[in-house]
């Protein structure tokens, strides 16, 4: 069993690791040569201003009142300068955000790796080009750039990590510690003439990033008046920056202004994914160089943004990070036609040294280049843009660079993705092969579902072995030629040996199929439908969270298409209403849209009227209580009212905005830590170990509650206690063993491989019901659908200065609290049914497989920026998912069938 789960786990690791080569490879092209446009620039300095989190809406909309938020920012709009909207892309996260506006090029997605704060590869940017930069903001932010700096000519000004607090008393500090500091660097230059000097050069820029807004926002949400009031602060301190600086400069109208977001937010207060919320910015420039603002009469867009905003009459100018918005300037002609001949040459250099690269790398007569853009048509097209410009038919350059930049996007984008076919088709070859494998193994192990076929395996033919040899050696030496990375010899050669153990199998597969041929074939069809159908729901419940409540609804009717309902009636009962009630949670809204805290402490409170109820069953049922297990289950009671309180006074104090009392810190960190202990001290009896771990779990489950969640694990163990109960029950019916209460079943460490059942059909059922439910336990309350489903309110107990890793350990243990509760229920089915763990093991690892394989070939690189990180989370989930399951097996294990003895010795239980 243990081989078999290396195996599978190195496997899943590989196909999990594929999607980063196939899908996520670094788009950045080094060794070009630089280019400079020849004429002098219209700006001699560059103020930046990045508020994050900033949406446009919020920013360009008018109040109830029908003012504006930001007067200075829409006099600008309406007076000075032009404005739009900056669209954004996933990950729609603070680093990658800044990347794209500092750096031009959008992040390399192993950038998450190291917590959006180190640079995985090296990039240059705006500010390494300055001869000067001063730079104020977040600790997370400046650093990145810091680090990267060539030369000594990049200050940067930050407050302590800190006060990144989200429940700080007063958030918009964060902006006017900016604001102040930025004022004060000018009021001592006037005393300091080394540094007066170096803010007179040429080529400086002043990014100010401002942070108050998104920690607000995540505080908050983007509606509430803390966030809206942080933009009024914002605005304010834009004016006294502008006006700083024409003060200092003596209004020279050498100075350049931008004032935009790294990303947007959800209306619940998280983002990282691609809804126009999030990826919709605001972008407002003005100053030196910077168009002035055009009145017209109509505009075409697919919103209606500029009628909601009372913007339809000034002329928006959207833009994207890469192409130089020529539309905003406000140069000559000329110095358009040149900035964007410019532009063009440096984009269409990355595409030749990006070509060079994969033709080298490429067999000469495997090399496709690409058509559209040949090196005659290059050649032509810049000389005929030069020629215009000669002429002075400015507009007619500026079209052809625009065409040239399109074309050469499209062909870096073309030899970006030059392998993806190759790597895609090796690692469908790989999960068709694994999924077969697993199947083989099930078959060839269980008599039951193979009357009369050979389970000896005869000998392999040499000729075999050697075959499957030759063809890795060709294949080995065919990206040896080509120069390949080390990971595509993983991905290319693991097949060969996963297919040559099915191949060599080939006689089962015969015996097999012969079989199923005679077996009327209504029946297998009948199966294999069912079964399809089942997978596709569960696909289609990533997409549609109500899929899920179908598929609850479904399970409801199992008692009716079995004995159960005339045999048990009682439990058919109860499975049907913890699975109806189950099957609301999938319809209401994402966690974290609407919190209610009242919610969280009314299930407290349930779980403590439940507890109460079992603890009477169990002093009744033993006739008299042991001291030790009194105590325990007080204990754990006890936690529960604590976490109640903890929660309730947090919330009240963050209300207040008193931050986070320690007392509830403290409390609240106990609980967690305790909550994977005290389990271990119960008697290890089914029944009460699986209570005493509900119980654990939960007190640290209300802690990470915000609102109606907090129910979701209740009504889930409550399921789970069912379905146990239900398996036994169809055992019994079946004659396969007399039922025996859960509590006198013990778990036991070493369990007597001899007592396990056959493998039959009723068995991938119950492999079906774990991979079900532990879909609805990811997604039954909208948990991680994508990365912006994450509300950080959840760990307010915990913690509420910003810490990416420590929040995101927190967050996921919340989502990983009822897979245990699944997991630790499916270990008491395994035993109370007598499975063998083996294969049900490998049936979940087939379902899930099936899964992800629906998800590989539906993962997008075109269309919104929604749909493509969309399709990409969900692969990745399902393989997370898959790869976590064996750890989580593990887990539940543990906490089922340990016994920690705290007393000096083992006590009996009399039962």
């Amino acid at each position: 069993m243990l081989l078999y789960i290396i195996f599978g786990l190195l496997i899943h690791f590989v196909f999990f690791a594929s999607i980063f080569d196939i899908y996520f490879t670094s788009p950045l092209v080094h060794g070009m040569t630089p280019q400079f446009t020849p004429l002098p620039p219209p700006a001699k300095r560059l103020v930046l201003f990045v508020a994050d989190g900033l949406r446009a809406d919020k920013l360009y909309e008018l109040d109830e009142n029908g003012n504006s938020r930001a007067p200075f920012i829409r006099d600008i709009i309406m007076h000075e300068g032009s404005w739009g909207i900056s669209h954004t892309r996933v990950p729609t996260e603070s680093r990658p955000g800044h990347v794209a506006l500092i750096a031009g090029f959008y992040e390399d997605v192993s950038a998450v790796a190291k917590g959006w704060k180190e640079n995985p590869v090296e990039f240059d940017f705006l500010l390494n080009q300055t001869k000067y930069s001063w730079n104020w903001g977040s600790p997370d932010i400046l650093a990145m750039f810091a680090k990267g700096a060539r030369r000594n000519n990049i200050f940067t000004y930050s407050y302590d990590a800190s006060s990144e607090d989200f429940g700080a008393q007063d958030i918009t500090k964060l902006d006017t510690w900016v604001f102040d500091n930025v004022k004060e660097l000018f009021r001592g230059a006037r005393n300091n003439q080394s540094l007066f000097s170096k803010l007179n050069e040429d080529k400086i820029v002043f990014f100010l990033h401002l942070l108050g807004i998104d920690t607000n926002g995540h505080a908050h949400r983007p509606s509430s008046r803390e966030y809206l009031d942080n933009i009024k602060i914002v605005d304010i301190g834009l004016k006294e920056i502008e006006s700083t600086l024409k003060d200092f400069y003596g209004n020279d109208g050498k100075t350049a202004y931008i004032f935009t977001s790294d990303h947007g937010m959800r209306d619940w207060g998280s983002h990282g994914a691609g809804h126009p919320s999030e990826t919709n910015t605001p972008f407002v420039a003005w100053g030196a160089g910077i168009k002035y603002p055009q009145k017209v009469s109509a505009q075409k867009f697919d919103d209606t943004y500029l009628e909601e905003w009372k913007l339809e009459n000034w002329k928006r100018h959207d833009v994207n990070q890469g192409i130089l918005p020529v539309d905003i300037l406000n140069t000559t002609d000329l110095f358009k036609a040149e900035s964007m001949f410019t532009n063009a040459v440096q984009i269409l250099e990355q595409f030749k040294v990006k070509m060079t690269q994969k033709k080298e790398a490429t067999l000469s007569f495997l090399f496709t280049p690409f058509k559209p853009l040949p090196d005659s048509k290059q050649i032509n097209i810049l000389r005929q843009a030069r020629s215009y410009i000669k002429q002075k038919k400015y507009d007619e350059s500026v079209s052809l660079c625009k065409e040239l930049i399109n074309l050469a996007l499209k062909g870096l984008s073309y030899y970006h993705t030059y392998d993806r076919f190759f790597l895609g088709f090796n690692v469908v070859l790989g999960f068709v092969g694994w999924t077969s494998y697993a199947s083989l193994l099930i078959i060839k192990s269980h008599c039951n579902l193979t009357i009369g076929v050979s389970k000896e395996v005869k000998k392999p033919s040499y000729l075999l072995l050697c075959s499957f040899v030759a063809l890795g050696l060709l294949v080995a030496l065919f990206l040896l030629l080509q120069a390949c990375p080390w990971s595509y010899y993983v991905y290319c050669l693991l097949p060969l040996p996963i297919w040559y153990a099915i191949v060599r199998e080939f006689p089962v597969i015969q015996d097999f199929v012969t079989l199923l041929l005679t077996n009327p074939p209504k029946h297998f069809v009948g199966y294999l439908l069912l079964f399809i159908l089942g997978i596709e729901v569960l696909v289609l419940s990533f997409f549609y969270r109500y899929m899920l409540t179908a598929g609850l609804i479904a399970f409801s009717g199992w008692p009716f298409i079995t004995p159960l309902w005339t045999q048990a009636k009682s439990t058919s009962l109860s499975w049907i209403f913890f699975c109806l009630l189950l099957a609301v949670f999938p319809l209401m809204p994402v966690v974290g849209r609407k919190p209610d805290i009242f919610l969280v402490m009314g299930a407290g409170l349930l779980l403590l009227l439940l507890s109460v109820l079992v603890l009477t069953s169990v002093i009744r049922r033993k006739n008299g209580f042991l001291n030790e297990e009194l105590v325990l289950y007080l204990l754990q009671m006890l936690s529960v009212v604590l976490s109640i309180c903890v929660v309730y006074g947090t919330h009240n104090s963050l209300l207040k905005k008193q931050g986070l009392p320690l007392i509830n810190q403290i409390a609240s960190w106990i609980i967690l830590a305790s909550s994977l202990v005290i389990p271990l001290l119960s008697p290890p009896i089914l029944f009460d170990r699986l209570f005493s771990i509900l119980l654990s779990l939960m007190s640290t489950y209300l802690l990470l509650s915000t609102g109606y969640e907090a129910l979701f694990p209740l009504v889930l163990s409550c399921l789970m206690f069912v379905w146990i109960y239900m398996e036994q029950e169809t055992l019994q019916q079946s004659g396969v063993s007399c039922k025996q209460k859960l509590s006198t079943i013990q778990f036991a460490c070493n369990t007597d491989l001899t007592q396990f059942q056959d493998f039959s059909l009723d068995d991938i059922r119950r492999a079906f019901f774990l991979v079900f439910f532990l879909v609805t336990a990811f997604f039954g309350t909208g948990n991680i659908a994508s990365v912006n489903s994450f509300d950080l309110a959840s760990v307010y107990c915990f913690l509420t200065v910003f810490s990416p890793y420590m929040m995101g350990a927190l967050m996921m243990w919340k989502i990983l609290i009822p897979f245990v509760f699944v997991m630790c229920a499916f270990e008491a089915v395994q035993l109370t049914t007598q499975l063998s763990s083996k294969s049900l093991f490998l049936m979940v690892i087939i379902v899930s497989d099936i899964m992800a394989l629906h998800f590989f070939f539906l993962i997008k690189d075109y269309g919104s920026w929604l749909d493509i990180g969309t399709s990409i989370s969900h692969y990745v989930i399902v393989m997370s998912m898959t790869i976590f399951v064996v750890f989580l097996n593990g887990l539940a294990q543990i906490l089922t069938t340990k016994k920690l003895k705290l007393w000096g010795r083992s006590k009996s239980h009399l039962i």
